[in-house]
């Protein structure tokens, strides 16, 4: 969603602004319809434009923007529209009446209206639509009572309702204040100055030791300090973690798209979530951060998006190992109409421990005295630190949009996770889990994926279907297939076919079939067989060639394995068919429309 970068320093030979600019373009990848930048000139300097990144680019050198000195301080955001559609007027950052203050925000604040109606009557004039206005505005009205700089920030940002991560500078003030409610801020500690934002990505090619602020924390960064506070000012000792993955890793390394690398990145990913995790010679899965962790009476997994599809997956894992679980989505999770008991233990499956909807399910089910576990990419991220338990998937940086890496690593981290709550586990569990690396390796290598693409490209609509395991990874490659092609595209059990899809089934939708495993192959060729009375095109994604052949008009092959984790071979394939499928279309791969890679607004 959207990006907020902050740096307060001497630039080690770079001016404000361009630390501002170089954060900006590392937080693309979240999802923006607009960007603009404040430097703390006198009065503050703010440049913003509707559009990509390159628009506001292209516009600096006429613009009246400070940061030209190599020190100062400064902020910068990236917009994804909540309040108001994109527009130069509704970028942030926002000013007060006088342009002494600059503010940048995400979340939403639920009283703007409120507020903004009072601010009005006492005479301060609105220029956007968006409710982060009122923020520059309630500052400027607290300066005017008399209160210091940072005790106006501090007292703006107390009459605030709802969700956000705010930062402020001020005309002339080498110092940028912010504050934090249920929307993530990281501060990062630099030898030459020290920086704020959304995400590490922003600031990663600068420092690798950051601070994870927590709800209700404020802070305050200068080019020589940075200090933590809580809501009634009193110093905190905050821990100063060290990232442990660097720019490169969040670099193209070559590939056209973000998406293809971290698709390629996915053998690699999953050796990283197993590593020492495994043991082949005793066919033992031991995950160290789950020791303390006792096995539940039943197990609640909470997700959206992607996620959602991965927890659909772990859910039958768990239930075939005797756990009773259940999948919900996040957003519609309600702890008074689903009864938490004894014994219930409540798993947020979030890609960047920061998705709104999840960590508001799992902060009910926390009141509910539930336990809580958090399966997350992102250390030190909210829901790793809010709930009882964490277990990192470990698939390093993802920038895309659309996630690849991340759903392989959740599905991998969910099947251990059965094991370890079920306490049951085999040689032949772990030898297929160590051998999937190198299978998709194999799929990477051989996939016939883009003639598929280049086939079909011109299809009407894009159906997928899979039985048991393979069920919800049908549904997850439908949902790539419309992120990035803005295609047509549906998912569903393939039983399900028959009752009500078929209708739509023509000689231009192709139907992608995932055929793996002895369990639901038969049942699931009869499905295809309806689809071939209706002329569509068919193209199987299957371990079992020699058997579905004849019924299909593209094969696309994976490596046998264990029942369990043949969808996650197969899921591969769905990717590069997406992938190739939008390349052929000529889409913004990486960055599709109207989506956000951390949605951190309910």
């Amino acid at each position: 969603m959207c990006g907020i970068v902050g740096y307060a320093g001497n630039g080690d030979g770079e001016t404000v602004l361009d630390v501002l600019m170089g954060g900006l373009s590392d937080l693309e990848y979240r999802g923006y319809d607009s960007a603009g930048v404040a430097i703390a000139d006198e009065p503050v300097a703010v440049h913003k434009r509707s559009g990509e990144l390159t628009a506001l680019e292209e516009a600096l050198p006429d613009a009246d923007v400070g940061g030209g000195a190599a020190g100062g301080a400064g902020i910068g955001h990236t917009r994804w529209s909540t309040h108001g559609p994109p527009s130069d007027a509704n970028a942030h950052p926002h000013t007060d009446c006088e342009e002494q203050v600059a503010v940048v925000h995400n979340g939403i604040i639920e009283n703007y209206e409120s507020l903004r109606s009072s601010l009005a009557a006492r005479g301060h004039e609105f220029e956007s639509d968006t409710d982060t206005e009122v923020v520059p505005h309630l500052i400027e009205a607290e300066l005017a009572a008399s209160a210091d700089r940072e005790a106006a920030f501090r007292r703006a940002v107390g009459r605030l309702e709802g969700s956000y991560a705010v930062a402020a500078v001020y005309a002339a003030d080498e110092t940028i204040y912010a504050a934090r409610h249920e929307s993530p801020l990281v501060l990062g500690i630099g030898e030459d100055g020290h920086y704020l934002a959304s995400d590490v990505p922003a600031f990663i090619e600068h420092t690798d030791r950051v601070i994870y602020l927590d709800d209700g924390e404020f802070a305050r960064v200068t080019p020589t300090s940075v200090t933590v506070t809580d809501e009634r000012g009193t110093v905190l000792d905050a821990d100063v973690d060290t990232i442990e993955w660097d720019a490169e890793d969040a670099g193209k390394s070559g590939y056209d798209h973000y998406m293809l690398k971290e698709i390629h990145e996915q053998p690699e990913a999953i050796r990283t979530c197993l590593r020492g995790r495994v043991e082949e010679l005793t066919g033992s899965v031991t995950v160290e951060e789950l020791d303390d962790l006792d096995r539940p009476r039943v197990v609640h997994l909470v997700a959206c998006g992607t996620s959602y599809h991965a927890a659909l997956y772990g859910a039958r894992l768990l239930r075939e190992r005797g756990i009773p679980a259940q999948v919900f989505l996040a957003s519609e999770y309600d702890v008074e109409a689903i009864p938490v008991t004894d014994g219930t233990l409540v798993v947020g499956v979030t890609q960047s421990g920061e998705t709104a909807d999840t960590l508001s399910a799992l902060r009910a089910a926390n009141r509910a005295r539930a336990e809580t576990l958090a399966l997350t990419n992102v250390v030190g991220s909210s829901a790793a630190r809010e709930c009882d338990h964490v277990m990192y998937i470990r698939a390093g940086p993802e920038i895309s949009v659309a996630a690849t890496k991340t759903f392989a690593s959740q599905q991998v981290a969910l099947a251990m996770l059965s094991s370890v709550l079920a306490d049951e586990s085999s040689h032949a569990f772990v030898g297929a889990l160590r051998a999937l690396p190198d299978q998709i390796q194999t799929v990477l290598d051989d996939s016939l994926a883009p003639e598929v693409a280049a086939a079909y490209v011109d299809a009407d609509a894009y159906f997928f279907i899979g039985r048991g395991y393979a069920a919800p990874v049908a549904v997850e490659g439908a949902l790539k297939m419309k992120e990035i092609t803005y295609e047509h595209a549906e998912g569903f059990a393939a039983g399900e076919l028959k009752h009500g899809p078929l209708a739509l089934v023509t000689e231009n939708t192709p139907v992608f079939s995932i055929l793996t495993g002895d369990d639901h192959l038969g049942k699931t060729l009869g499905n295809v067989k309806e689809v071939e009375a209706r002329e569509a095109p068919v193209i199987a994604i299957s371990d079992a060639p020699d058997r579905v052949a004849r019924h299909a008009d593209f094969v696309l092959e994976v490596p046998e394995t264990h029942r369990w984790f043949a969808p996650i071979l197969a899921n591969v394939q769905l990717q590069l068919v997406a992938y190739w499928t939008a390349t052929e279309l000529g889409r913004s791969i990486d960055k599709p429309r109207n989506l956000a890679k951390s949605v951190t607004v309910e």
